[in-house]
């Protein structure tokens, strides 16, 4: 169990704290990160970061829990604006997507986090990796499965698991498109970024879509 140690003194020397400490970790990975570095980018004491956080795992494990809520709540906002009324399945499954990937801009600081995650997953503290990854945006899918449970109870689905379903979804869209550009590092012009989630719709839809 993760001894996660209650905040002490100002709310805004710790969200200082934070933001340097998203920015280095995303920087600089979360091996070779230190409190020292973490401090000047704050622009504050050591002393003052232990004052907040027990040590660099308990600092790391908020800051990639904070950036994966954020993340996770946002996709929550797009699932329904796009997904709740349906007029085009196609256009809306493609237009909430595209809303995805937009997000990325949105949290530049967070994926550069998510990078130096998957790069050093083997070198993270098991602990801390299960806890972000319950909570973070690669459980999205199980947030998308009821929308779609709902399409299909509609008749614009046919699946037997709404999970499953969401899962493929995920992997033919925005995983397709966070591979190509690692998590927007390397950004793709937006036809492309277009072309590569209508495909992925496409054979959703081909896979999922009703018969006849």
């Amino acid at each position: 169990m993760i001894d996660r140690q209650e905040p002490h003194g100002r709310p805004e020397k710790r969200r200082a704290i934070t933001q340097a400490a998203r920015k280095v970790f995303g920087r600089d990975g979360y091996s070779r990160a230190g409190v020292d570095a973490i401090a000047a980018e704050a622009g504050v004491s050591k002393r003052t970061i232990y004052n907040h956080f027990a040590d660099k795992e308990q600092l790391f494990l908020d800051v990639a829990l904070e950036g994966a809520h954020e993340v996770t709540a946002e996709i929550g906002r797009i699932m329904d604006r796009h997904l709740r009324k349906i007029v085009d399945l196609e256009q809306d499954l493609v237009d909430f997507t595209l809303d995805r990937v937009a997000a990325m801009q949105v949290f530049p600081d967070h994926f550069a986090l998510v990078r130096a995650i998957e790069a050093e997953a083997s070198r993270i503290p098991p602990a801390i990796l299960k806890a972000w990854i319950d909570a973070g945006p690669q459980t999205a899918h199980l947030r998308l499965a009821p929308y779609l449970r709902a399409l299909a109870d509609r008749g614009l689905l046919v699946l037997d698991d709404a999970d499953r379903a969401s899962a493929h979804l995920t992997l033919l869209t925005i995983t397709e498109v966070n591979h190509q550009t690692f998590y927007g590092a390397v950004p793709l012009p937006h036809d492309e970024v277009e072309a590569l989630v209508t495909s992925g719709v496409r054979a959703f839809l081909r896979a999922y879509g009703p018969r006849g």
